[in-house]
C-alpha cells in the first residue's frame, strides 16, 4: 500500500498523491473566497499539463478563476459530478469535489508545494 501525501499551492489548489497519481482540487479557502460555484470546466482526458499552467476553470456568482496544475503530467480522470453539479465544490472542496487526476511526470515538483500545516500558516499570513 502506497503512502498518501497531501500538498497545497499558494494559488489554493490541493493535490493528494498516491502511487504516482495526483488528485487535484481547490482548497476550502478557495471555495469560500469564490462563493457559490455555478460552473466548472475541466481539462480533457489525456491532456498534458505543465506545473503552474491552466488546467480548469471555476466560475462563481462573483468571479471566474483559473485552476492551475500543481504538477506536470497527463490527465487520467476528470470528475464529471462537479460539471453536472458545480455546487458540490462548495460542499466538499477538499473531498469528493476533486477536479482531475494526473499521472505525475516530474514527481520532484512536489518538493515546492506546501504540506497542510505550512498551508495553514500561509493562510494565517494572508489575513
Amino acid at each position: 500500500m502506497s503512502q498518501i501525501q497531501l500538498y497545497f499551492t499558494p494559488d489554493h489548489e490541493w493535490i493528494r498523491v498516491e502511487g504516482g497519481i495526483g488528485t487535484v482540487g481547490v482548497s476550502d479557502h478557495a471555495q469560500q473566497a469564490l462563493g457559490d460555484v455555478v460552473f466548472v470546466e475541466l481539462p480533457a482526458l489525456g491532456q498534458s499539463l505543465r506545473k503552474g499552467g491552466d488546467a480548469a476553470v471555476v466560475e462563481s456568482v462573483k468571479a471566474a478563476s483559473e485552476v492551475y496544475s500543481p504538477v506536470s503530467g497527463e490527465v487520467v480522470a476528470v470528475n464529471q459530478a462537479i460539471v453536472d453539479q458545480p455546487g458540490l465544490v462548495n460542499q466538499a472542496a477538499e473531498g469528493d469535489a476533486w477536479f482531475f487526476r494526473v499521472a505525475l511526470t516530474e514527481p520532484t515538483e512536489l518538493d515546492g508545494l506546501m504540506a497542510p500545516e505550512a498551508y495553514q500558516t500561509f493562510l494565517r499570513g494572508l489575513g
